[in-house]
């Protein structure tokens, strides 16, 4: 593999671990923040809304559920245009460079 080509997977590969990070980050902190408003803040997390039907502690859960699948969705769909075809263009180049 040419120095180019090296630095270019590098590249590709710290920009991987930088989405990633900052989207386990984010899924970290809705989770975490959950946990931690329903282990000290049982009233906030208690009090209810909508004409005392649904509690504040239900709502966020369920954010924090739905959270998950759009944070994998923003990921694949960045992936599929942002990662992928400079990975699948550096493979090619590599196939023909060997003999």
């Amino acid at each position: 593999m040419a120095d180019d080509q090296e630095a270019e997977l590098a590249a590709l590969i710290r920009k991987k671990w930088r989405v990633g990070g900052v989207l386990t980050a984010i899924m970290m902190a809705a989770y975490f923040g959950f946990i931690l408003l329903v282990a000290f803040g049982k009233d906030t997390a208690g009090t209810l809304l909508a004409d005392d039907r649904i509690s504040v502690g239900i709502v966020l859960g369920a954010v924090v559920i739905l959270i998950a699948p759009i944070l994998t969705a923003i990921y694949v769909r960045w992936a599929n245009h942002q990662h992928d075809p400079p990975m699948a263009k550096l493979r090619s180049d590599r196939k023909k460079q060997q003999p």
